[in-house]
């Protein structure tokens, strides 16, 4: 999930997609790559008292990943925590050789044991962003739905582009997502339509609507299709699930 706009949704995306996969029958490993930790803390952690997170992984040869997976609510979704710290290892990591495929190396054992893997990214496109690219085969861009969000995806397009000749040629835009919409706004509909003008069927079909619930969500520490299962979110994030599987794993029914 990488926009580097912050306050688009990568995050509640993030929750309620994995949720709703795991839901759907399938493996999945949240990664918290934000050193803001708020994908650990809307799964009801306390990212301050985290004694390991993917930091420590990073920094440290010694440790697996699989030594501080936690498990969440969610029968079949887990989570790589983070915290604080992580905003260390963008100091610490400019010195390394193979800087750009950290995450990458401490991924790459856990690959077995799902079927597929969440990252949340910073909202920025620094190094740990690059990281996250570098071992991505995909991105998926939430984008709230105002015009200004639409100007900052020309920017992200040029980081992916960077990435891929550089370092990860199998690298794509998997979609984009349209968050926060509201249909009453004018606004809001000439966004949606200017932004289906321009990446086609790149845009998920899809629409991530306002809504209280997700800050209910957040707060109880539970993706929205358990606190509110009956919910238009709880929907709207189930169809993404099945738009995602569609396009993942096309072999599937």
């Amino acid at each position: 999930m990488c926009n580097q706009k912050g306050g688009v949704g990568k995050t509640t995306t993030t929750i309620n997609l994995g949720a709703a996969l795991a839901d759907y029958g399938r493996r999945v490993l949240l990664v918290d790559f934000d050193p803001q930790g708020a994908l650990s803390v809307g799964l009801g952690l306390d990212a301050h008292d985290l004694e390991l997170s993917i930091y420590n992984v990073l920094m440290d040869p010694s440790l697996r990943a699989a030594d501080i997976v936690q498990k969440t609510p969610i029968e079949g979704m887990d989570l790589l925590p983070a915290n604080i710290d992580l905003s260390a290892a963008e100091i610490q990591l400019v010195t390394e050789v193979g800087r750009e495929q950290a995450l990458a190396r401490i991924l790459k054992p856990l690959t077995a044991d799902y079927d597929l893997m969440l990252v949340d990214c910073q909202p920025s496109l620094g190094l740990l962003t690059v990281n996250a690219l570098t071992a991505a085969d995909g991105v998926i861009v939430p984008l709230e739905c105002e015009y200004f969000a639409l100007r900052g995806v020309a920017l992200l397009q040029e980081t992916i582009e960077k990435v891929r000749d550089r370092l990860n040629p199998e690298l794509e835009i998997e979609g984009l997502l349209a968050t926060m919409y509201d249909s009453r706004t004018v606004h809001g509909r000439e966004v949606l339509s200017r932004l289906v003008e321009a990446f086609g069927d790149k845009v998920f079909h899809t629409v991530i609507g306002r809504t209280v619930r997700f800050p209910e969500t957040t707060v109880a520490g539970l993706p929205i299709t358990s606190f509110a299962p009956s919910s238009r979110g709880a929907s709207a994030y189930r169809q993404l699930a099945r738009e995602v599987l569609a396009r993942w794993e096309p072999a599937r029914p």
